[in-house]
């Protein structure tokens, strides 16, 4: 099973925005009490390296990559730290080539036909909707998945626990993504165990939406 499909059996992969590296671990392991596998540990702070370092050491059922990847450079940076995924805001193909060639699964964000077609260009099957509450939200995915229907979606921005099941119904959707169950506030003031109590819900949340759908 690659790892596109591992992720899409996981339902959700949380925007994780590490300030402290000491804080890294303790998060991972609280989405993990919940039934999150995947997480995606932002390159918006200073030490996003660090944090991705020491959770791909010490909580190794975690399967970490990094997101707000922009250029080479951060991806170089993340996949030495440990990451094991890379995740983009937008389509910048030398990213998606350099992790192709290493094989190194890649999720450019893509929201409009001609990026989706670029990412159909380099091979790709899954691309990351950005900011999805902006561009049109499920409305906009469906449609392009009516043209596109090779192409899966991982939509973030403005998906919550409100309307997470809407998403996650869908065919096209291969996770969620989001920051709702693990904010910068509760992991800076270390409230694992309400980040491991919205987790579990999100993945319940997820589960029933898929068997209703």
């Amino acid at each position: 099973m690659d790892l596109m499909e591992k992720i899409y059996d996981a339902g959700i992969v949380p925007v994780v925005v590490i300030e402290n590296e000491e804080d890294a671990v303790d998060t991972a392991r609280a989405l993990l009490a919940g039934g999150i596998t995947f997480m995606e540990i932002t390159f918006r702070t200073a030490c996003a390296a660090e944090a991705i370092a020491k959770v791909a050491k010490n909580v190794p059922e975690m399967t970490v990559g990094a997101g707000t990847i922009l250029n080479v450079r951060q991806a170089e940076s993340a996949v030495a730290a440990g990451a094991q995924f890379i995740v983009s805001p937008g389509f910048d193909e030398d990213t998606v080539i350099w992790c192709q060639e290493r094989g190194i699964p890649v999720c450019p964000g893509c929201v409009t036909p001609t990026e989706i077609m670029r990412a159909i260009h380099c091979g790709l099957t899954v691309v990351k909707f950005f900011p999805a509450n902006i561009y049109g939200g499920m409305k906009a995915i469906k449609a392009l998945s009516g043209v596109f229907g090779g192409i899966r979606f991982l939509p973030t921005g403005g998906v919550n626990a409100e309307n997470l099941g809407d998403f996650a119904a869908e065919k096209c959707i291969v996770a969620i993504g989001g920051s709702w169950v693990c904010t910068k506030a509760d992991i800076r003031e270390h409230n694992y165990e309400k980040i491991t109590e919205l987790s579990r819900e999100a993945v319940e949340k997820i589960h029933a939406a898929r068997v209703h759908s």
